[in-house]
């Protein structure tokens, strides 16, 4: 069976449906239903010249949030596609937890056009994921950062970094109902990158799904400048509050 006639097999036995909303594609529709498409908050400047929080009202000048003036995070940059809004969870949490790996390609057309947005072009030597400790990478079935990185990767043309250079040493628990403060000291020495020359001069992109106070990145990134690697810049789906 040719391969077109296999999707319209496939489709006519499991009608497509928005990820959204749950609500029936017509053939000609995109992945994402246009109501949905409408609900998604992109990101847009003015943002935290840092960490990239957004910003609301007039900035004239580069702008640092209170947080990055108070400590300054170990990457250089970092910026989020969209807002955490009911959509974006919903969209990020069935990606992660869900098994919904159809959503990838969604995902990672936002990752990629919020780099060609904030990012020079060819900025960068290898794209990395924010990794899994093993245990939880076993009871997940997958690491939902590396698959978002992989795809990004082949789309900017950009080497990818093997998941044994960047790997989670601890552990920790999950940094949802900690406070700023307690999620900066859970992660603290939780992640180790490779040495022997591995990272040494590379202009690096770390990628994860969702960013809150950005201290998991931050940890990410002092590993991989301790490894020897030139800058750190992040990109996130989402940011979250």
């Amino acid at each position: 069976m040719e391969v077109r006639h296999f999707r319209l097999f496939l489709e006519a036995l499991y009608p497509r449906v928005c990820p959204g909303c749950g609500e029936a594609l017509a053939k000609q529709d995109p992945d994402l239903c246009w109501s949905c498409r409408a609900e998604v908050s992109v990101i847009a400047l003015p943002v935290c010249c840092w960490c990239g929080e957004a910003v609301f009202g007039r900035v004239d000048h580069a702008f640092t949030c209170q947080a990055c003036t108070e400590t300054l995070p170990h990457y250089r940059q970092a910026r989020a596609a969209i807002h955490y809004n009911p959509l974006g969870k919903r969209l990020v949490t069935h990606f992660k937890y869900n098994q919904a790996l159809w959503l990838e390609s969604i995902l990672v057309d936002f990752l990629e056009r919020c780099v060609h947005t904030h990012y020079p072009a060819e900025a960068y030597d290898r794209v990395c994921a924010v990794p899994l400790h093993p245990v939880k990478r076993r009871e997940r079935g997958y690491n939902q950062a590396a698959l978002l990185a992989r795809a990004l990767a082949r789309r900017l043309g950009v080497g990818y970094a093997a998941p044994r250079d960047l790997i989670r040493t601890k552990a920790t628990p999950s940094q949802t109902r900690l406070t700023a403060r307690q999620r900066v000291t859970n992660v603290m020495g939780a992640f180790e990158a490779s040495a022997g020359g591995r990272w040494s001069g590379l202009r690096v992109l770390l990628v994860d799904d969702v960013m809150t106070t950005g201290a998991t990145v931050s940890a990410c990134a002092r590993a991989l400048m301790l490894a020897g690697a030139a800058s750190v810049d992040v990109v996130t789906v989402a940011r979250g509050q």
